[in-house]
């Protein structure tokens, strides 16, 4: 008895704080066509998170779309941050760059160009060269992941410029 009436009280509390689950997006567009190449990893992702979460269809031609994701950037990076006494590489620093814009079927631009940057660090260990490489390839999707994510919340947030 005294545990349920915890769980309402706990429940009551943050639905009141403004409390809400990661992934409940609302899209300010009713079709979405997404600017890269279908048999992408990346366009796969965001595909899903899309449907799976909003009521926004993703379309196939960008004349159909009430809004079009252009990329302006995608970029990936690895730089040495440090290096041994012996001169062996000991850390990487692996950077995803994403440069964006949010346009209408008219190439009319609805939100001005906006940029995501991740970076994580990663030890490396000559020694266990297939280890390294499965953490790095580990970090480059947790990466994509948290990319998909502040994108998903961006777009959400976007405020579409008024018609004039």
């Amino acid at each position: 008895m005294i545990m349920r009436a915890l769980l309402l009280l706990i429940a009551l509390t943050l639905s009141a704080c403004g409390f809400q689950l990661r992934g409940s997006y609302s899209l300010p567009w009713e079709s979405l066509y997404l600017g890269m190449p279908e048999n992408s990893e990346m366009y796969a992702q965001i595909r899903r998170s899309v449907e799976a979460a909003t009521q926004t269809r993703i379309v196939k031609d960008p004349k159909e779309a009430q809004a079009s994701l252009v990329i302006l950037r995608n970029d990936q990076a690895k730089n040495i941050l440090s290096l041994s006494a012996a001169g062996l590489v000991r850390e990487f620093q692996l950077t995803r760059s994403f440069v964006y814009r949010i346009q209408d079927a008219n190439g009319k631009e609805l939100a001005p160009a906006s940029q995501i940057i991740l970076q994580r660090e990663m030890n490396f260990d000559d020694r266990r060269i297939f280890a390294s490489e499965a953490e790095e390839a580990t970090l480059l999707r947790d990466m994509q992941s948290d990319l998909v994510q502040q994108l998903l919340r961006r777009l959400a947030a976007a405020k579409p410029k008024p018609a004039s």
